[in-house]
């Protein structure tokens, strides 16, 4: 038994990369930085910083353009891929990415006016006002992805 599976948590590096493949299938590719935290030999508290490149096809290609931009908090379950390529030189060139397969979007950023306004009341957030949206749902309130239950993101519901 064999198994491929990624779980990430991090902030986004740069905006989305929206594209589309010639069958019309939505592609976005973004950056994820991960922080670890860690004491050297000498007790120094260190920080390393890893890069990851993400890439989301379909609804989640969609959702990922709409919502995310530089520096939100996101969750990522997907599969590692692995492509090389040989540049004109000969040069062998490798790149490792992050296939998602599921996305779950963390808090939104306050813009400076929302915190003015709300600088008195500390909202906190549940895990109930963040959305998980999978591959193959059609939205946010339909995870099962079931036909019957299809509706369109309302924009007014989404929790942040």
């Amino acid at each position: 038994m064999n198994l491929n599976k990624v779980f990430i948590l991090g902030n986004l590096t740069r905006d989305p990369e929206r594209r589309n493949l010639p069958s019309g299938q939505p592609v976005t590719s973004f950056g994820i930085a991960t922080n670890r935290f860690f004491n050297d030999k000498q007790g120094q508290k260190q920080q390393e910083v890893e890069f990851h490149n993400v890439t989301t096809f379909g609804r989640l290609a969609e959702i990922s353009s709409q919502y995310l931009q530089k520096g939100s908090l996101v969750l990522i379950e997907g599969r590692l891929r692995t492509s090389s390529w040989q540049d004109s030189s000969g040069n062998k060139h490798f790149k490792t990415e992050i296939i998602a397969n599921n996305l779950q979007l963390g808090p939104r950023r306050a813009t400076q006016e929302q915190t003015q306004t709300n600088s008195d009341k500390d909202i906190p957030v549940s895990d109930k006002d963040i959305p998980v949206i999978e591959e193959n749902s059609n939205s946010p309130t339909n995870p099962t992805g079931d036909e019957d239950e299809k509706e369109e993101i309302d924009i007014s519901k989404i929790p942040f």
